[in-house]
């Protein structure tokens, strides 16, 4: 008997109709499955319900895994039982693509520590969205996820990407949770460079998505309103 694959399941990035960031190709393999793993399951039904999942939900295993679960290699391994028996199941992300920026990852990995298959389904990643809308280098970048709370840290932290862009050609790349996008903002303008382009990426893939990329002397003359909403921030130093 061989082994049951773990499937990589991207979701939509926000209100957008499925069709139009999904192939038709992710429906075929998710509606074959049983088990999920998620990370919230009221968000998880949403998304299945969305696209036309045609099991009753009493019928489906969901199993939350999140930044809380912090499981130990061989909780890890337990889960993956079912796969070892043939069951095939999949990663069920909250927005994106699993293991990006997701705690999915370290099932992932205890996936190919016990031999399974992984198989990353095709679907929107706002991180390499915002990165082909940026114009900045696309050869050489680092995501950083998020930066430090603290102000003093935080300003230190852009300091120092900014200084690595200027040595690396590298474009820097990281997020921030939605209701402190402006304190970003204004951590950015007011310790960065004048010169250093910084590409401010929000809503993609939905109806008010934007993304513009201007230097920090450009956005200081409009200073940007970025409201809390999922937003994507680039950096690179010339």
């Amino acid at each position: 008997m061989s082994n049951g694959k773990l499937y990589l399941i991207p979701c939509t990035l926000g209100e957008t109709a499925t069709d139009h960031v999904l192939p038709a190709g992710n429906k075929e393999i998710i509606f074959n499955l049983r088990i999920f793993f998620i990370e919230e399951i009221r968000s998880a039904r949403r998304f299945l319900k969305k696209i036309g999942y045609p099991t009753p939900f009493e019928e489906v295993q969901f199993i939350e895994l999140n930044e809380h679960s912090k499981l130990p290699f061989e909780a890890r391994y337990e889960l993956l039982e079912p796969l070892r028996k043939g069951v095939s199941a999949g990663i069920l992300s909250e927005a994106g693509c699993p293991g990006v920026a997701d705690p999915g990852s370290d099932l992932v990995s205890t996936a190919h520590e016990c031999g399974l298959g992984v198989v990353p389904l095709v679907g929107p990643s706002s991180i390499l969205l915002a990165l082909m809308a940026s114009g900045m280098n696309g050869q050489s970048f680092v995501f950083h996820g998020y930066l430090p709370k603290d102000q003093g840290d935080r300003r230190r932290k852009l300091q120092e990407i900014e200084r690595d862009s200027l040595k690396k050609n590298q474009t820097q790349i990281f997020i921030e949770t939605p209701y402190r996008n402006q304190h970003l903002v204004d951590d950015l303008l007011s310790c960065c460079n004048d010169e250093t382009r910084v590409c401010i990426a929000s809503n993609l893939t939905t109806a008010d998505e934007h993304v513009f990329t201007k230097t920090v002397s450009a956005w200081k003359e409009q200073k940007p309103k970025v409201g809390k909403v999922p937003t994507v921030y680039l950096m690179h130093r010339p």
